[in-house]
């Protein structure tokens, strides 16, 4: 453990220690974001543009489980870094075995919920015949699948915390190549439809917790756990939620986005559309996951200066990471727009209506994208520094500045104004957010040349 601490606080570079971390966690969360883009290749190509709006219809309440293991992720993770920066090593531990505990309780109340709620949830956003059919088949498995679906999100992230990037980059790659065989296998070759989807993912999901949980008990672990001494700390977990809520809260406005676009597309259009913007969705997948796994990479290392008090290498690391963010984000807008036609045939099978509805949707939709980016990383910044208040501020305002274009732009403009409520009311948000975001760094900048001076004399 000493060694983490060593590397991190030593380090003349924070760059080095910033892509240290940023790349296995960008790599984890692309592998990760690959389930969801080959389960949607498989579905576009195999069952067509119905299956693509069942899945996208159980989407916003598999988004919400998977939320809860973010939840467990980065909030018990920024925690531990925290312990550790303060050099706290038995808390951390602590921290980390209460973390296992959330789990499992939020697993079984997961499993509960759904059993009793989920057609509800379904028939809510419009879902009916076919389209409904399909979504209850896919939301079944993970009504079962639930503990393994929120252990799947946490662990890796743990396990990250715990100075293994590139073992839990490695554990999630595992996990994304036993998906793609399963689904090629229950999709195209037993036509299991998304109940063979639903299963192949949550038997790779159970694989990743197995081994997992496995690497916790073992002696790669530097917060080695065992039987005897696991505890569980009602503080710690109260801790734990709160700075974890924010990122919940940005899978809440996924799903909350998800099921208010399907209910806008089923009643101002039809299950194309439903699954054109599963297609969409899609496509902006790889992009977010990058800006989420740059957000994810820079959390161990500023919740470490944090907890060190390093303001100006909680300064850099920030700066770098904006930058990569905002200037991958403005290229992929620049790629989607040029190659439309190549993109959307990955996920079609040559359905004309369907695709021309998808480039009309990519070039209203995802306009400012890169902005979307900005905000997450924005929000995970400020949990990173125990400013969980913030953090929870940005991802609820995400949600709330949407209403008023989701209720009013599709009255005036119809199906045109679903695709474009998301980029008008990120600008929006990006001015409110902006503002916070540069007197954090400018107070960085302040107290770091403070600091300086007193030492100079």
């Amino acid at each position: 453990m000493a060694d983490t601490i060593t590397e991190i606080n030593e380090s003349n570079s924070t760059s080095r220690t910033f892509w240290r971390y940023a790349i296995p966690s960008v790599a984890a969360m692309l592998v990760n974001g690959l389930y969801q883009v080959i389960d949607g290749i498989f579905v576009g190509h195999y069952i067509g543009f119905e299956g693509l709006a069942g899945i996208n219809i159980a989407w916003p309440v598999i988004g919400l489980v998977a939320g809860l293991g973010i939840l467990v992720g980065m909030g018990s993770g920024s925690l531990i870094s925290i312990y550790r920066g303060e050099g706290k090593n038995n808390q951390a531990q602590q921290t980390l075995s209460t973390g296992f505990g959330v789990i499992i309780l939020a697993g079984l109340m997961v499993m509960m919920l759904l059993a009793m709620l989920a057609p509800t949830l379904l028939i809510a956003q419009g879902a009916t015949g076919t389209t409904l059919q399909m979504g209850s088949a896919y939301i079944s498995v993970f009504t079962w699948g639930a503990i393994f679906t929120i252990a799947a999100g946490a662990l890796p992230m743990l396990i990250r915390n715990d100075n293994s990037p590139n073992f839990s980059t490695a554990l999630l790659m595992l996990g994304a190549v036993i998906n793609i065989v399963l689904d090629y296998l229950f999709i195209a070759h037993m036509n299991m439809g998304l109940k063979g989807a639903a299963i192949a993912t949550v038997i790779s999901q159970s694989i990743i917790t197995i081994i997992a949980v496995g690497y916790f008990f073992s002696a790669k672990s530097e917060l080695r756990l065992c039987l005897g001494k696991l505890t569980f700390s009602s503080s710690l977990a109260a801790r734990s939620i709160e700075l974890g809520t924010s990122s919940l809260f940005m899978y809440c406005y996924f799903s909350f986005i998800l099921a208010i676009h399907n209910k806008l597309f089923m009643t101002y259009g039809s299950p194309v559309h439903v699954g054109a913007f599963a297609i969409v969705g899609y496509l902006m997948t790889m992009h977010y996951l990058l800006s989420e796994g740059i957000a994810s990479g820079m959390q161990p290392p500023v919740s470490y200066y944090f907890g060190a008090g390093q303001k100006e290498k909680i300064r850099a690391t920030l700066l770098l990471a904006i930058k990569v963010v905002v200037i991958s984000g403005i290229a992929a807008v620049v790629f989607l727009n040029l190659y439309p036609e190549t993109l959307i045939s990955l996920f079609s099978n040559g359905d004309p209506q369907l695709a021309a509805e998808t480039e009309n949707g990519l070039r209203l939709h995802l306009f400012s994208m890169f902005l979307d980016g900005f905000i997450a990383l924005s929000s995970v910044y400020f949990m990173a520094v125990n400013q969980g208040g913030k953090a929870l501020a940005i991802s609820a305002g995400n949600m709330l500045v949407q209403l008023p274009f989701l209720y009013l732009l599709p009255q005036w403009i119809g199906v045109d104004g679903i695709w474009l409520s998301v980029p008008l009311s990120n600008i929006v948000l990006f001015l409110f957010v902006a503002p916070l975001i540069w007197r954090e760094l400018q107070g960085k900048r302040e107290a770091e040349v403070t600091m300086q001076a007193i030492q100079s004399r």
